[in-house]
């Protein structure tokens, strides 16, 4: 019997609240995942959770193997990943996490690079906007920005994101154009909910900063839906200039005070441990690193083409 596995399956439907989430994140049914828990409950000799139409929450008994899971399962997940790194091959299972609009628009295709590269080298991309645990959930390496938040692995920052004020020229056309900082605060801000503003955006214009104001009308957790707020001309929100290149380059969205440079995105590598760092991790970061140069490169050729030479 897999205990570890069990155990891991516990502390996911604890993490979750609901065993339906939680066979959705191990990728099997719920009776399967509700099968785990009872079969954990008979190993254990106690009940571990309370069940109801709202979800799970632990028994006290409960409370006490999830606290003891948790570190078993920490310290069983540092151990493999340094055990993968004393290998000098790039090869194997490597589980990688990301944020949606990251994966799909930088690192995906960084990845199918690699694994064309190495074929010997199993990928697993997960695309999932919300903080992850590397050491808990058996990740590799997680590429971040922003907010980090509480994590047992180790953690370095890798680069940075130019980012931009975007609306639709129609939002603007109905709410008038910002011409200096202090003018934000007509304009509604769509925030996501790891920017909290705290009433002000950074803002820097030849080497000044200025603190605009900004009036927050919405604030979400999913990309998707911020961007599909700005599409319905209900606001403005910030989001790196790499993300938005094509839709600011047609026309679909408008940079709003484009002298002015908001506070830059940065980037960090998040891995179980230091000693877990191998050659799967550099290779996968230094391609990474080398797509974000080639496309920032790109983008100021596009924003700055050179000038035509005159016959």
């Amino acid at each position: 019997m897999d205990r570890l596995g069990l155990l891991e399956s516990f502390v996911i439907a604890l993490d979750e609240g609901s065993l339906n989430r939680a066979a959705q994140r191990r990728g099997i049914s719920q009776p399967a995942m509700s099968l785990q828990i009872k079969q954990l409950e008979g190993l254990l000799g106690h009940e571990l959770l309370h069940r109801s139409s709202t979800g799970v929450k632990p028994t006290r008994p409960g409370q006490l193997v999830y606290t003891q899971a948790q570190g078993l399962l920490s310290g069983y997940n540092r151990m493999s990943a340094e055990l993968s790194a004393l290998t000098d091959s790039i090869s194997g299972t490597f589980r990688i996490s990301t944020s949606t609009f990251f994966g799909r628009i930088i690192l995906g295709p960084v990845l199918l690079e690699v694994n064309q590269a190495y074929p010997d080298l199993d990928i697993v991309m997960k695309l999932e906007d919300r903080l992850v645990d590397v050491v808990r959930e058996n990740v590799d390496l997680a590429i971040r920005s922003g907010t980090l938040g509480d994590n047992d692995g180790a953690a370095r920052k890798i680069a940075q994101m130019e980012t931009v004020l975007f609306a639709t020229s129609t939002y603007l056309d109905q709410i008038g154009r910002p011409k200096v900082p202090e003018e934000l605060k007509r304009l509604k801000f769509i925030q996501h909910h790891e920017d909290q503003t705290g009433g002000f955006v950074s803002l820097t214009l030849d080497g000044v900063e200025y603190q605009a104001p900004v009036h927050v009308g919405f604030t979400a957790d999913d990309p998707d839906l911020i961007i599909r707020a700005v599409t319905n001309h209900t606001g403005y929100a910030r989001a790196p200039r790499l993300f938005l290149e094509e839709a600011l380059w047609d026309g679909r969205f408008e940079e709003i005070l484009p002298h002015y440079q908001p506070q830059h995105k940065e980037i960090y590598a998040v891995y179980p441990s230091r000693h877990s760092y191998d050659k799967r991790h550099e290779v996968v970061i230094s391609s990474l690193l080398d797509r974000m140069e080639a496309l920032r490169v790109a983008s100021i050729a596009r924003r700055h083409p050179p000038a035509a030479i005159m016959a």
